[in-house]
């Protein structure tokens, strides 16, 4: 034993006495006291560590997973208030069943499309307790087992709502159901394909239904069905138009397509294929008598006049018809043979109609084999200017000369006017000829006496597309002419479609220069208005009066009252068509400032006109008559 002696010990104390054992015997007892601090010390030293590894075991186990699971639940129900929001959001319905077909989810959209079921309700109980207007209809499209539908089904409520379902399966059993109301989008697609396929104007079928629909009875034919398309085109529509303006011939159409109903069957297909053309389907009738009888209700229907805008419109139509038979190939040749009779139809008087024959399309083929000839020729330039001279009436001197375009075919040789000009004004190519013979006319012109007129017809085609002014100005200053020289002819048709634009254009060229005269005079319409409205530099009498002069039939009255028309209004008056003469003195006797004809001569290639020019004294020369030599007329 170690004893040590210290100062003053710090409390608490305690006294100790210590046997002292020597051979295991008691020998002396030693006293001594003690302080309790160091062992207190130790002991609090443990019992903090032992505190504080108590606090950390019980943060760990009991704190810090209370507080895990805290914020599990938390995002566990932000989660959840997510997902059910979501589901509320949905525009589609949604339900939910278990393994055992029994509902644990549906979202607020289904309870509004279906109604509200209890939670956790069996499929067979929520059908016992619903009617087919409320949940029970929408749920027997989800039903699994035989009942399933297949995904994305379509269905139709007995309250008229429409709704798409969607049917999946889930792991594990139970499935989900989404239902969509396409009510909404189902009567979109189907006006949108009612527009597509109908005219919003009248509310008739349009092309695209009627080739459908056509295509669809077309087999029927095969079998030994009948068929008939009747293809209408109006006449005088365009004049209700230009007259009216467009809201009469908008409203026009649809009194047409109201008297096309009544003329026909339910069963006949109506339908507007283009502005004023209309066609019909006849089926299942006895052929072709029913579309003869067809046709004459409808011509005598549409030639009744019309009550519009409180003014009465006369028009007609013009049919033409084709019968199907097991040899017919397809609704689009049925059509175009359709057509094919209605443009002879139209060529045979309008008002009337005709059945196709093959010899038509054979015709209808020649015409295009034309036109296609008629490009070509444009681009390779085959054409020639002939001129035919005019002639002072009385003194018999020559005055100017009258451009006509001949066309050389390479297989055909020369072809007159007559023979393409309508086409080439049916297709718009007389465009680009009008330019052509304009320019070659003054170009050849600069090489005449400056007392030679050229004068050149001018087609209603120019008058459209609004650049008939600036040819005739590139023209002049191409070919360096004086604009006095050029007369430019015109017939009443060209004031028909649009006066007020047309006389513009009249007046335009007018203040260039250059003479206008209206050619065919009589044989139009309205002329004393457009005589009225516009200062004509001449009137051309048609030949057609010219030749019927010898005859009591009044022709010399109709010459001589245009004569004197034109001597009022200061006009000069040309007649064409001379011929003989007795119809010269007649025309001499009645006061005709200018004549024209194959008295003179005809018209002759652009080579021979130095000779005419030759054979005819001019203005400035003798005003006595010279001899009148008879052209040969063999050209």
């Amino acid at each position: 034993m170690v004893l040590q002696e210290a100062g003053s010990l710090a409390g608490p104390l305690q006294k100790v006495r210590v046997p002292i054992k020597v051979a295991g015997e008691i020998v002396a007892w030693l006293d001594a006291e003690t302080s309790f601090r160091p062992l207190l010390v130790r002991t609090g030293y443990v019992a903090a560590i032992t505190c504080m590894l108590g606090v950390v075991a019980w943060l760990i186990v009991i704190v810090l997973p209370l507080r895990v699971l805290d914020q599990t639940l938390l995002k566990l129900s932000m989660q959840s208030s997510r997902f059910q929001a979501a589901l509320d959001n949905m525009t589609q319905g949604l339900c939910m069943f278990d393994t055992n077909d029994r509902l644990v989810v549906h979202n607020r959209r289904f309870g509004e499309m279906f109604g509200t079921p209890a939670p956790n309700t069996a499929v067979a109980e929520l059908l016992a307790n619903s009617t087919p207007q409320d949940h029970g209809a929408g749920l027997l499209f989800a039903l699994p087992g035989p009942m399933l539908r297949r995904d994305g089904s379509v269905h139709e409520l007995p309250d008229g709502r429409v709704i798409q379902v969607s049917r999946q399966a889930m792991p594990g059993g139970g499935w989900v159901a989404t239902y969509e109301d396409i009510t909404e989008r189902r009567r979109s697609q189907e006006q949108l394909s009612h527009m597509a396929r109908h005219d919003a104007l009248t509310g008739l079928p349009n092309r695209i239904l009627c080739r459908e629909h056509m295509d669809r009875v077309l087999p029927s034919v095969r079998r030994g069905g009948n068929l008939a398309v009747l293809c209408l085109d109006l006449d005088g529509f365009k004049g209700v138009n230009d007259t009216l303006g467009h809201p009469a011939g908008d409203e026009l159409l649809r009194l047409v397509a109201r008297r096309l109903r009544d003329s026909t069957r339910e069963t006949d297909m109506i339908a507007r294929v283009g502005g004023d053309e209309f066609t019909i389907v006849q089926a299942d009738a006895e052929q072709p008598t029913a579309a003869a009888a067809l046709a004459d209700r409808l011509v005598e229907a549409l030639g009744t006049p019309f009550e519009i805008m409180g003014q009465r419109v006369e028009i007609g139509t013009s049919i033409g018809i084709v019968l199907a038979d097991e040899t017919a190939a397809s609704s689009e040749d049925l059509l175009r043979n359709a057509d094919v009779a209605l443009y002879r139809a139209k060529a045979a008087g309008r008002g009337t109609w005709r059945f196709f024959e093959p010899s038509m399309d054979t015709q209808i083929q020649q015409r295009r084999r034309l036109e296609a000839d008629l490009r070509r020729a444009i681009t390779e330039g085959q054409f020639e200017v002939y001129y035919q001279p005019l002639m002072a009436a009385r003194s018999q001197a020559l005055t100017g000369f009258e451009a006509l375009i001949r066309w050389r075919h390479p297989e055909r040789g020369i072809l007159s006017p007559a023979e393409f000009i309508p086409l080439a004004e049916d297709t718009g190519l007389i465009r680009a000829m009008g330019v052509w013979v304009l320019s070659r006319a003054c170009a050849d012109a600069t090489l005449w006496p400056s007392y030679v007129r050229v004068a050149v017809n001018l087609s209603p085609v120019q008058f459209v597309n609004g650049t008939l002014v600036r040819d005739v100005e590139q023209a002049l200053v191409a070919s360096g002419l004086a604009a006095d020289r050029l007369e430019l002819e015109i017939t009443e048709s060209v004031l028909l479609q649009d006066n007020d634009t047309t006389l513009d254009i009249l007046r335009r060229l007018h203040e260039l220069g250059v003479r206008i005269a209206m050619d065919d005079f009589g044989t139009g319409y309205s002329s004393l208005s457009y005589l009225r409205r516009f200062p004509f530099d001449k009137i051309k009498i048609d030949k057609s009066f010219v030749q019927n002069l010898t005859w009591e039939n009044g022709s010399i009255e109709i010459v001589r009252a245009v004569v004197g028309l034109g001597k009022a209004l200061g006009m000069d008056v040309l007649a064409e068509g001379v011929e003989t003469v007795e119809q010269l003195g007649i025309l001499q006797n009645e006061g005709c400032d200018e004549l024209q004809g194959y008295l003179f001569s005809t018209p002759r290639p652009v080579q021979e006109v130095p000779g005419i020019i030759a054979r005819y004294p001019g203005v400035n020369d003798s005003a006595l008559p010279s001899p009148i030599l008879v052209a040969d007329k063999s050209d």
